[in-house]
């Protein structure tokens, strides 16, 4: 059989779950064909010119001395075998012991925690587990391009609820009326990217009260939970009403700037844990054993590793900012998060897109379209808008900033 035989054997449909998953995270083009993520498209553009990439979310520093130490004497103690599929011990009962510490809430490490192949792989078992067709999953817009391709994958509708600028906080009405009878889940990601929002605390309140209202699980998303520039943390779960319908999940990769360890957790009330351990049994059952005790030492160290971390962040969103100021844009100051966004409007464009594409070349300096993290009408919303990463070192930040200054004069 030739090769082009083999391929036209090969049945083909606009429903089949890759489609679905691909369609969800905007990676279908409007005549069907599968295109590459914006991600991959910049990343080459900046190898390309040899710019700096402030597109992707992803520190350039590694995490503390100790955890890297007690990696690597895990891997030469033999840790190199499968877990259990929960989790070790070690790390469940370290993950319960911070969430008590940092926010009064009180989780058993038996039966209310499970350890997942980073935070990505917990939020897709939990969509998998009660989302289906007929269904729908609520989150908020501009939204993590995996959501979408699972919530694709899972059959289910992906509604969503905007978050506008400036402050891009919920509006009451726009989330009430994006909830409705179908509605299964509610993704929330607080603190929030690609927007660097934190949800105040009545935009959480209502949120419990919305899904309590449609009878929907709430999944939260809080991988930037200590990342936050002078507003506090408030995890859904610990709201009046919250906990017995909330799915709790984080990661190590953010907090530690260990992102290439892939460690999360998902945690809330054991039934619905049992649940979602029933799909993620099936998805990777177990990864990461040597660092799941080094995550452990991570989450039991002094605060002030936790709140020095923060302020370091906050000291790079500001130099990056001041070199966004300068370029022309409007600067959307985030309140945590990894990440800027900014406006290109007042330069005279309105298609960030194309920005992106241009900016490598233009200046030496690479960032992602808001766009890509939108629905149709909220692409529209977003058209002129740009996300910048500040999780990078200091040199490459105020190097990042020179250059953005230029680009005024450029464009």
């Amino acid at each position: 059989m030739t090769t082009d035989a083999r391929a036209a054997a090969i049945p083909t449909s606009s429903t089949a779950p890759w489609t679905r998953a691909a369609r969800g995270a905007n990676l279908l083009g409007g005549d069907g064909t599968l295109g590459i993520t914006i991600f991959e498209e910049v990343t080459a553009l900046a190898q390309k010119h040899s710019a700096i990439n402030l597109g992707q979310g992803f520190p350039d520093e590694d995490g503390p001395r100790e955890i890297l130490d007690a990696a690597r004497a895990a891997i030469a103690d033999g840790a190199n075998q499968y877990a259990p599929g929960q989790g070790l011990a070690v790390l469940r009962h370290a993950i319960a012991a911070h969430q008590e510490r940092f926010y009064g809430l009180h989780i058993d490490p038996q039966t209310e925690v499970i350890v997942s192949t980073g935070a990505t792989e917990s939020i897709a078992a939990a969509i998998l587990a009660f989302a289906g067709p007929g269904d729908e999953v609520l989150t908020f817009e501009p939204f993590y391009d995996s959501y979408g391709a699972v919530i694709g994958l899972s059959g289910a509708t992906h509604t969503t609820a905007p978050l506008n600028a400036p402050d891009f906080q919920p509006d009451a009405a726009s989330l009430e009326a994006a909830f409705s009878e179908r509605t299964r889940i509610v993704v929330v990601n607080n603190p929030h990217n690609p927007t660097g929002s934190v949800l105040a605390r009545p935009a959480l309140e209502l949120i419990v009260r919305l899904a309590e209202r449609h009878g929907a699980i709430i999944v939260t998303d809080e991988v930037y939970e200590h990342l936050t520039f002078g507003v506090p943390h408030v995890p859904i779960a610990s709201l009046p009403g919250a906990a017995e319908r909330t799915l709790t999940i984080s990661s190590a990769g953010k907090t530690f700037s260990v992102t290439g360890w892939k460690v999360g957790w998902l945690s809330g009330p054991a039934d619905l844990v049992a649940q979602v351990r029933t799909v993620k049994t099936f998805l990777t059952y177990t990864s990461g054993t040597p660092f799941q005790g080094a995550v452990a030492l991570g989450l039991g160290l002094p605060e002030e590793f936790f709140t020095t971390a923060a302020a370091m962040l906050r000291k790079k969103r500001d130099l990056l900012g001041e070199g966004l100021r300068a370029a022309g844009f409007e600067v959307f100051e985030p309140k945590g998060t990894f990440f800027t966004m900014v406006d290109a409007a007042p330069l005279g464009i309105d298609d960030a897109t194309a920005l992106a594409r241009r900016l490598p070349s233009l200046i030496g300096v690479a960032a992602i379209p808001v766009a890509m993290f939108c629905h149709e009408e909220g692409a529209r919303r977003t058209r002129s808008m740009l996300r910048f990463a500040f999780c990078k070192r200091f040199d490459v930040i105020e190097e990042g900033a020179l250059r953005l200054a230029t680009l005024r004069e450029r464009v």
